[in-house]
């Protein structure tokens, strides 16, 4: 457990184990080295534990992805390409991680669900949305490329087109248009008690085949080779001059 990450386990209704993880980072959960490295620190907790249920929240807003303030500071000091590696690769790995893991994952998402933290609401195996919940893609915006499993993940949950569009028209999409791709399964006022519920009624032997079967050999080693691109597309982004002036103007504040 950390300032950034809590975690713990809570029995559900039926008595089994449920491990629980809690973002609660300053800055609306942004994806930074920090909490990138506590996360996966709850994954090895999740692992030791021997739960096989798990639930993922972050509060008033899940997350709003990377640091665009922390990346811009990065590159006006020359050390871009050294923060990036301490988050992207990191956040790809724990996309990967996610689907790989023999445990049901659901996630609790309330306001924002930004960038590549929307990563981890497409590795997660269900999902409850508030209704003030909502996923927006914004690398247009500040220059970037795809990660998180925006283009090695996506394509495979909603369709090519679908992923392609909402990426690129930078689309902001609510809990009802999540719902109807697929991406979530409840609304709930409360989503985090609504996901426990929903864990409860899943029969765990048949939840983990499922997972198995949806996430064969094949299919985990053909995600990791397009999130290995992602990264490499990032790279080659991130460093551009015109990049760092569309994140200068994204930190201005709106007069």
């Amino acid at each position: 457990m950390s300032e950034l990450v809590a975690w713990h386990t809570e029995d559900l209704p039926n008595a089994e184990p449920c491990f629980q993880i809690e973002m609660k980072a300053p800055r609306a959960n942004a994806l930074e080295p920090g909490l990138l490295r506590d996360l996966h620190r709850a994954f090895d907790a999740l692992e030791q534990s021997g739960a096989q249920k798990a639930l993922i929240s972050g509060g008033r807003n899940f997350s709003t992805g990377g640091d665009v303030g922390r990346f811009a500071e990065a590159a006006q000091s020359g050390q871009i390409e050294s923060y990036t590696g301490q988050v992207v690769p990191v956040l790809q790995a724990l996309v990967l991680r996610m689907i790989e893991m023999p445990v049901v994952l659901a996630t609790a998402i309330r306001g924002a669900a930004t960038g590549g933290s929307a990563g981890l609401v497409f590795a997660s195996d269900l999902v409850v949305a508030a209704p003030d919940a909502f996923v927006q893609p914004y690398y247009g915006v500040v220059g970037f490329a795809p990660d998180g499993g925006w283009t090695a993940l996506l394509p495979e949950l909603i369709g090519g087109a679908n992923a392609r569009g909402w990426v690129m028209a930078n689309h902001r999409h609510g809990a009802e248009q999540l719902t109807s791709l697929g991406l979530v399964q409840a609304v709930d006022q409360n989503p985090e008690m609504r996901a426990m519920a929903v864990l409860t009624d899943i029969d765990i032997g048949t939840a983990i085949s499922t997972k198995s079967l949806f996430w064969r050999d094949a299919g985990r080693a053909h995600v990791k080779t397009r999130l290995d691109a992602e990264t490499e597309a990032f790279r080659a982004l991130i460093g551009r001059p015109e990049t760092l002036t569309k994140m200068q103007d994204f930190l201005q504040p709106s007069g």
